[in-house]
């Protein structure tokens, strides 16, 4: 993928946009081939473009029309390898069909953000549960959901206590998560959970992945500030999971858990970058004509986004070559936290009152894309973890010590 200046990447689909694609001739790489599948089937694509839906469920079944769509014509398939029904190629393949629906307005499916965690995970450590379960959540047929945080165990999962017990067939889990991202929309679960004593820490924990129509889970809506139900706590009543649903080793969880990361720090960044570059040019459209614009503002913005691009597309690349990342990715999610409450903030002020007292659809995107951008710097691991990170791990800066001592 050729890194360009995002201002002369965005696509049109507008009428007179397909008009155009239309008299440019064949093309034969990806990107000329989906960008022209793109604009000969903008009619099917209009619905989903941006604002959309803010409802959490309506948003899932609108976008899950879209992934059938992609799977229609084959794009869904493109980078994954053929043993789980995909074309082959890579990852940098499928970052850039995400990057061209950004460009072209379309709104990427909430439930492909969890396909790109979940999915290289269970690629890498359970390629027999891979061939079996990714097929269906690439034909729009399933959603999964990642089981991580505890009431007591947010960035620190070394602590965390929901229990998987062994027995002759399987494993019994108990206890409880908390801020799982759309459970209740969700068709399993990727859980870690605590194998090994108490107190073994990193070292006694296995993932598993979990039906959540199982006997004994119960999962209960967080209404968050946007109004919307889109975190959930689950709970695990003597769930019974099968041996075979193992990912990795038992109380190998951790090394599963710090390749899952990458992802959650990487390919989510570059997903979210093509929508926070949609934002720049919808904040400009929609600037108010009766007075001065903040275009300081909006260059800062500029800039935050395309760094977070620039970067990236570089981790794209390295993960697409086999790297290991470690703790460069916390620079991604630093710049992603950064990124995504600017934006927020930059519309709140240049679109004045908008999102204060505003109707209608695009009143409705900011005031909820807004909200949830306060846990921007939360998700994913806290920005302040991520800043000790760099310092320690990358810069060898020493461990600060508490204060008082």
């Amino acid at each position: 993928m050729t890194l360009k200046p995002y201002v002369d990447l965005r696509l049109d689909l507008s009428e007179a946009g397909v008009e155009r694609c239309a008299r440019q001739g064949d093309h034969t790489d990806l990107e000329a081939s989906f960008t022209r599948w793109m604009v000969q089937h903008a009619d099917e694509l209009r619905p989903y473009l941006e604002p959309g839906p803010v409802d959490v469920v309506e948003a899932n079944d609108l976008h899950a029309g879209l992934i059938r769509l992609l799977d229609r014509d084959g794009w869904m398939r493109v980078g994954w390898p053929e043993e789980v029904g995909g074309t082959g190629g890579d990852i940098v393949q499928r970052a850039t069909i995400y990057d061209l629906l950004g460009r072209g307005g379309v709104a990427i499916p909430e439930r492909l953000y969890p396909l790109e965690i979940l999915g290289p995970t269970l690629l890498s450590f359970a390629p027999d549960m891979a061939k079996e379960m990714l097929p269906a959540y690439l034909a729009g047929d399933e959603f999964w959901c990642q089981g991580f945080s505890e009431p007591e165990a947010g960035s620190d999962l070394a602590s965390l206590r929901c229990r998987a017990e062994e027995v002759s067939d399987g494993f019994i889990v108990r206890g409880q998560k908390i801020w799982t991202s759309n459970a209740q929309l969700s068709t399993r679960c990727m859980l870690l959970a605590r194998t090994g004593e108490p107190d073994s820490r990193h070292q006694g924990l296995t993932m598993f992945m979990v039906d959540l129509d199982s006997p004994g889970v119960e999962i209960r809506t967080i209404r968050a500030a946007t109004g919307e139900d889109q975190l959930c706590e689950v709970f695990f009543d003597h769930v019974h999971v099968p041996s075979d649903r193992v990912i990795g080793e038992v109380n190998g969880g951790w090394a599963v858990t710090m390749y899952l990361l990458q992802f959650e720090r990487s390919m989510y960044a570059w997903m979210r970058q093509a929508v926070l570059h949609e934002r720049v040019h919808h904040i400009l459209e929609q600037l108010p004509a009766d007075r001065v614009a903040p275009f300081d503002r909006i260059g800062e913005l500029y800039l935050a986004v395309s760094s977070l691009r620039t970067r990236s597309l570089r981790t794209v690349e390295r993960l697409a070559s086999g790297d290991f990342l470690g703790p460069e990715v916390s620079v991604d999610k630093l710049l992603l936290s950064t990124a995504e409450q600017l934006a927020c903030d930059v519309a709140r002020e240049a679109l004045f009152p908008l999102l204060e007292t505003g109707e209608g659809e695009w009143a409705d995107y900011w005031r909820s894309s807004w909200y949830f951008s306060r846990a921007a710097s939360i998700l994913g691991g806290t920005s302040e973890i991520q800043k000790g990170i760099v310092a320690q791990r990358l810069l060898g800066m020493p461990r600060e010590e508490p204060r008082g001592r």
